[in-house]
């Protein structure tokens, strides 16, 4: 999966989604997700799947809370570590390369847990959730999104899809049974394919007036258009998820 972001796919993803994101929606949407969440001067935060750092220089600037991110990808620990230096926030930032469920965090315990569309990288769902589990503070919160299986029978095109990016997909009440066994409590799981396709659309047109080579545009205008037809057959969803650490886990 490291190898998927390299400098180039990093500065195509840029173009669509805007400056230090990787991910859906960019800023707008991570500002949406995060307004469920407390967060304040005293919090600590852990994203898992920082990528170039957008949700955590958001995360800082907004509320003044400590995060820690942590992503496979060597080159986006290395652009998030420089632009946290240029924005003046490594005070509040530390960025660790490496793998989730290897890596040891740099706090004993988190407020917030935090990932955008990264667990369906990780196949042991099981350990994941049950690391999410330990490095949470006893009122502490995972909050994240995900591409999920939708309801529709899955389509040749989909299921090549899938086993070529090597995706560990789940469904909505799939996630909801694996948090619960893993011990969090489950407050929020919501299904967001209309948003998935709305947030794909307006980033679609977006594409007409990016500031990338034509041959970069044709080649994401084809993937978007693909995702965009998935999500209306039904094949592919997101998926909002929220949960606490039980007592006593």
């Amino acid at each position: 999966m490291e190898e998927r972001y390299t400098a180039a796919e990093i500065r195509r993803y840029e173009a669509i989604y805007g400056r230090d994101f990787i991910s859906p929606g960019g800023e707008a949407s991570a500002r949406t997700f995060l307004a469920h969440a407390t967060l304040d001067a005293g919090s600590n935060v852990l994203d898992v799947g920082c990528g170039v750092g957008g949700s955590a220089f958001y995360m800082a600037r907004t509320f003044g809370c400590r995060v820690d991110g942590i992503d496979l990808a060597p080159e986006a620990i290395r652009i998030a570590q420089a632009r946290a230096a240029e924005l003046g926030l490594d005070g509040l930032l530390t960025f660790i390369q490496g793998d989730f469920l290897e890596v040891a965090t740099p706090r004993p315990a988190y407020d917030l847990v935090y990932s955008r569309d990264t667990f369906l990288h990780i196949p042991d769902k099981a350990r994941l959730f049950a690391k999410v589990r330990d490095c949470l503070a006893p009122n502490g919160m995972l909050l994240f999104t995900d591409y999920v299986r939708g309801a529709a029978p899955p389509s040749e095109e989909f299921a090549t899809y899938v086993a070529a990016h090597g995706y560990a997909l789940e469904t909505l009440s799939g996630y909801r049974d694996i948090l619960a066994e893993a011990g969090l409590e489950v407050t929020r799981a919501d299904d967001l394919t209309a948003a998935f396709i709305a947030v794909h659309r307006e980033e679609l047109d977006r594409l007409t007036h990016a500031e990338l080579p034509i041959a970069d545009v044709d080649y994401l205008t084809a993937r978007w258009r693909r995702k965009i037809s998935r999500a209306e057959r039904g094949e592919q969803s997101w998926g909002l998820f929220m949960a606490r650490k039980q007592a006593g886990t």
